[in-house]
């Protein structure tokens, strides 16, 4: 009996360490995309919105 809930603790516990590194990996994943987000060029709102047909 004290092998099987040993053998439990020892699941549950690679299960908590686990979900902990996932949620690590997000976290910096997310903070990698946020950055990337911020220093992104934005282009001027009116580029391409008007066609020179005179020329």
């Amino acid at each position: 009996m004290s092998i099987l809930m040993s053998q439990q603790q020892v699941k549950s516990d690679m299960a908590i360490q686990l979900m902990s590194k996932t949620m690590e990996m997000a976290e910096m994943s997310s903070e990698s995309m946020t950055d990337m987000l911020e220093t992104a060029v934005v282009p001027h709102p009116d580029l391409g919105q008007m066609i020179d047909i005179k020329a």
